[in-house]
């Protein structure tokens, strides 16, 4: 088994491809979506990514040409019977991580085809299989899934190192000029365009709002971010950063009340209406309460204590040697430790089982455990025998990147919410819409509010943001009512 040391080397170490052309399959397929029958052409493989160049010496500004940098994957979907490209509208897909493929999206919400799992978003035994998604957006949208550099079969070019494109303005000019690379190349410049990230694919694809009206002249539609980060402060529990604790706590009430650890008057509520009390208190009580500090009287952090022992299921004890505030890796250990269990970062639905039930955090993520056997092995066989793409490659669903990513920040926190403001303040016609899970403990969506309250948006733009809210997790289109419900807002979203 390769080290992510050995990994971080293979990827700076350039593509294995002796040349770097474009190399592409095109093939053509049908689909039934919303009863009528839709025939589609898919575009897959690489497109060489070049930057300009120029000659030194005497020749200085004289154009030399463009340097190739890297080969880009991509997937496009485009409907076949479309008489007018400027009336289509295209999504450009990306996922987060930093390190994520373009592979979760694709084949769990808006591609064709979708990894069968049972109804509740939970795998089946192998061997794992596609079916036809009847939720695919292709019926509103041609789509055209992204992997960034060293994701997916995305490799950096020999003689460049793919560690350059692995910093937050590298990743979204590298992505953001493929994006105009595509857009120029299939002739798509007079459509509505639109962005759809996940995760780190928000905070990539509300910096790409800035990035692409500024260095292309390219004016988006709309943007459709699905779990989200745009402040890294709302997510990040450091010494001194009293947010995340309280802008968890929804997401931990939440998890308590689906694993039944909620004292009997709360587990009877609704999880809506428990989520509207907690929020109330965090927002009234506990964030004020934590301002205080080391002033808090006594009664008043006693009182506190046992409303926090209510809402997030774990002991007074334990609440008052974490003096008050819950890290979320401790958090899903210690939910279910009487049982031996841990719940999933990604979709607290999940529970798993580590050597050591006493330790502090989580050996592994079930949630994400549970769906990365399924979707690697349904991917690589669809993208061989269906796509008619053959590259001998590991296809990385998730590359060991974040750890050595460049945020390229002064103080530690990333926040892109003020690039979002900016690019909708030029672009008043730019229109958001933000899709939360309710069991999501990465990006939970009481952070998510909190952010966009804080974005100063103009009153007049305030209603270009719009949201919707599902009972499952970070990936709410594994679950299959929130998958139908997700098509439902995505498909008015953009024919808005």
């Amino acid at each position: 088994m390769s080290s992510d040391a050995d990994n971080d080397k293979a990827a700076d170490a350039g593509g294995d491809a002796p040349d770097t052309q474009d190399n592409l399959t095109v093939t053509r397929h049908r689909i039934t979506i919303g009863g009528r029958e839709i025939a589609y052409t898919v575009t897959c493989g690489t497109l060489v990514f070049k930057e300009e160049s120029e000659k030194k010496g005497e020749q200085a500004g004289e154009a030399e040409g463009e340097k190739p940098k890297a080969e880009i994957f991509f997937v496009a979907y485009t409907r076949d019977d479309v008489s007018e490209v400027a009336d289509r509208p295209i999504t450009f897909s990306f996922n987060g991580g930093p390190g994520s493929s373009s592979v979760w999206m694709h084949l769990g919400m808006l591609g064709p085809k979708r990894v069968l799992l049972d109804d509740l978003g939970f795998p089946l035994p192998p061997p794992y299989r596609l079916v036809e998604n009847e939720y695919s957006l292709l019926d509103a949208s041609d789509l055209v899934f992204i992997d960034p550099v060293a994701t997916g079969y995305s490799r950096a070019v020999k003689g460049e190192k793919a560690k350059d494109f692995h910093s937050l303005k590298r990743d979204v000019a590298s992505v953001g000029d493929f994006i105009r690379l595509y857009t120029t190349r299939y002739q798509r410049w007079s459509s509505p365009k639109f962005l759809i990230g996940e995760s780190y694919g928000t905070t990539r694809a509300a910096a790409l709002s800035g990035y692409l009206q500024e260095t292309h002249g390219m004016y988006l539609s709309g943007l459709m971010l699905i779990s989200v980060v745009l402040n890294f402060q709302t997510i990040r529990f450091a010494t001194g950063n009293d947010l995340p604790p309280v802008l968890y706590l929804p997401t931990y009430a939440a998890t308590a009340h689906y694993h039944q650890r909620l004292p009997s008057d709360l587990q009877s509520r609704t999880l809506r209406d428990l989520l509207d009390e907690v929020e109330t208190f965090a927002l009234e009580r506990y964030g004020p309460a934590l301002l205080k500090g080391a002033s808090l009287p006594a009664d008043e952090r006693a009182e506190l204590i046992r409303e926090l022992a209510r809402y997030t299921g774990v002991s007074e004890d334990y609440l008052d040697r974490t003096d008050l505030r819950i890290d979320i890796m401790r958090f899903v250990k210690e939910l279910l430790r009487d049982q031996k269990r841990t719940v999933g970062r990604i979709d607290s639905r999940y529970t798993g089982i580590d050597r050591d039930a006493a330790g502090e955090t989580f050996e592994y993520d079930p949630s994400l455990a549970a769906t990365h056997g399924p979707y690697a092995a349904t991917f690589n066989d669809y993208v061989r025998r269906e796509l008619e793409f053959e590259l001998d490659l590991p296809y990385k669903l998730l590359a060991p990147l974040y750890a050595n990513w460049q945020w390229e920040t002064d103080n530690r926190y990333v926040d892109v919410a003020e690039t979002l403001r900016q690019a909708m303040s030029i672009n008043p016609a730019l229109k958001v819409h933000i899709a939360n899970g309710y069991y999501d403990l990465a990006t939970p969506h009481f952070a998510t509010e909190y952010t966009i309250n804080h974005l100063s948006l103009d009153p007049d733009l305030q209603g270009n943001i719009s949201s919707s809210y599902y009972e499952a997790g970070h990936m709410m289109y594994v679950h299959l009512e929130s998958l139908e419900k997700l098509k439902g807002e995505l498909e008015r979203f953009i024919g808005g």
